[in-house]
């Protein structure tokens, strides 16, 4: 699990090793991980079980990474599923965000998946079996104001699991992208910290979920081979909608889709509307406020 010392990434570690997994936890922070680990081997169900951490930034160096992944694999055997869960968010204006932010949230949400999953997938070929999962998000289907730096990233995911699943099916592998929704996280208070206002007040007309209830979703997705795991009813049915030509793991999946597709898209109408209001009031009250510091 990358981006497995906090939020989604430790959830998903801990739900794994309740059902028996050996853990490898892989982030930058040394501390953490150690923390963590204590944490998630309290949830044991034999003695034989291990967590190992291993430090490594996975958005640098595809070389290190590869290094600590064989590493892994020599002490705990071969990876039976990788979770790509590393990840950073930077809110604001398209002109207020740095350049450099751009170029660092693409090193870090989308080739940080990159790098670990290349590592992995010969072994998983030869084995002919393997779940791989990215972690995109909900700002992964639906670009959103604020998030001009964040959503290209998640997009990206989605382009990268869609090919690569097409690769590795005849192999038994079998890729997951979750779009998981606001969830109460460290990194997402951190966020929450920067945002601008019309984020903020599109991201309140829906809830905010528990990183374990998104980890238990994510991990019975993957067990089962699904292509898209989403949370909720709101996730579903972004999920209906931004479906396109990705893959279905079932007819039943398929029909859902050609058949809530039309209703959907009414229902997904109205939001986009409310969205556009809000950005338009915040908008109005911004002028009038900067007018009237103008006549003062």
């Amino acid at each position: 699990v990358t981006g497995g010392s906090s939020g989604i990434g430790k959830c998903i570690a801990i739900e794994c090793y309740k059902q028996g997994a050996f853990i490898t936890l892989i982030a930058r922070d040394e501390n953490k991980l150690l923390q963590t680990k204590k944490e998630i081997e309290k949830y044991s169900v034999n003695d034989k079980q291990v967590v190992l951490c291993i430090s490594v930034d996975v958005s640098k160096d595809y070389e290190q990474v590869e290094n600590v992944l064989k590493q892994a694999q020599e002490k705990l055997g071969p990876v039976d599923m990788l979770v790509n869960c590393a990840g950073i968010s930077v809110t604001g204006k398209f002109e207020d965000i740095e350049v450099n932010s751009f170029e660092r949230l693409m090193a870090v949400n989308y080739l940080g998946s990159v790098y670990p999953s290349r590592a992995v997938i010969a072994t998983m070929k030869e084995r002919r079996m393997g779940r791989i999962v990215f972690v995109s998000s909900q700002a992964g289907q639906l670009g959103l104001f604020g998030y001009t730096a964040y959503s290209p990233t998640k997009f990206a995911l989605r382009g990268l699991a869609e090919a690569l699943q097409m690769e590795v099916k005849p192999y038994n592998i079998y890729i997951t992208v979750a779009y998981p929704p606001d969830t109460d996280t460290p990194g997402f208070a951190e966020e929450s910290k920067t945002k601008p206002l019309e984020t903020k007040l599109i991201s309140e007309t829906s809830s905010v979920c528990q990183a374990e209830q998104v980890a238990r979703v994510i991990v019975k997705d993957a067990i089962q081979g699904n292509f898209n795991s989403s949370v909720g009813s709101d996730g579903y049915m972004l999920s209906i909608l931004t479906s396109g030509m990705s893959p279905v793991t079932s007819i039943t999946e398929g029909l859902q889709q050609v058949v809530c597709m039309g209703i959907f898209r009414i229902v997904g109408l109205f939001y986009l509307g409310s969205f556009d209001s809000i950005v338009r009031r915040c908008m109005m009250q911004r002028e009038k406020s900067e007018s009237a510091d103008k006549t003062e």
